[in-house]
């Protein structure tokens, strides 16, 4: 049944050129309330790819894209977003960068503007949410896969997103941190749009999938 609210993010006539290369075209789909929608389809057919144009980290060469009731053309225009929309890497490792896990997860709200005691309630107050805690002071290279992809849930929605970016959110991980993992993306109540392989995951969180072929 179709929303009466406007989509979260609508995508009309996509197209995405890389490396000489197109990935993405002609593509149209829209994200709604309380939806969590899979990106499908074999490797390097562009669903990494089309996470970054939705975070305006690659230009798309033609369609048009609305985010939050936002158009968006530019670089630029996705400024207001950062924040607004969270973004969790495939490799945890490439998202986690500060000396420890709570280092890391007050990094946002410092960004924002917090102060530094705000920012440490928070990110200690998301860490207790996600049951992790016990790992404030740890190194995060010294975490498990698991561990790592929690804390980069953690370093994201502490700053309170309306909605999610997942790229392979349980890629690499045994079947107990997978199983982790989905149960805080649906704690959590967010919309979102993750890209997957695992056939497990799909089944656990998707509520509807869009195939790229």
């Amino acid at each position: 049944m179709k929303s009466i609210f406007p989509p979260l993010i609508k995508a009309q006539g996509l197209y995405l050129r890389r490396g000489g290369q197109t990935l993405i075209s002609d593509l149209s789909f829209s994200l709604y309330e309380q939806e969590r929608l899979a990106l499908r389809g074999p490797a390097g057919i562009g669903k990494s790819s089309l996470l970054n144009a939705l975070m305006g980290f690659v230009p798309l060469q033609r369609g048009q894209l609305t985010i939050l009731g936002l158009p968006l053309h530019t670089a630029q225009d996705f400024i207001p977003l950062r924040g607004q929309v969270g973004y969790v890497f495939q490799s945890p490792e490439d998202q986690l960068f500060c000396p420890t896990v709570l280092d890391d997860v007050c990094f946002g709200p410092l960004n924002l503007g917090a102060t530094p005691a705000d920012a440490r309630a928070q990110a200690m107050a998301q860490l207790d949410q996600l049951q992790i805690r016990d790992l404030a002071s740890r190194a995060c290279a010294t975490l498990s896969g698991g561990q790592q992809r929690l804390v980069a849930l953690a370093g994201v929605l502490v700053m309170q997103p309306k909605v999610l970016l997942l790229d392979e959110p349980t890629t690499f991980l045994d079947a107990a941190a997978a199983e982790r993992v989905q149960e805080v993306l649906l704690a959590c109540g967010l919309p979102m749009i993750f890209t997957t392989h695992d056939e497990a995951c799909a089944q656990a969180l998707a509520t509807r999938s869009l195939y790229l072929a």
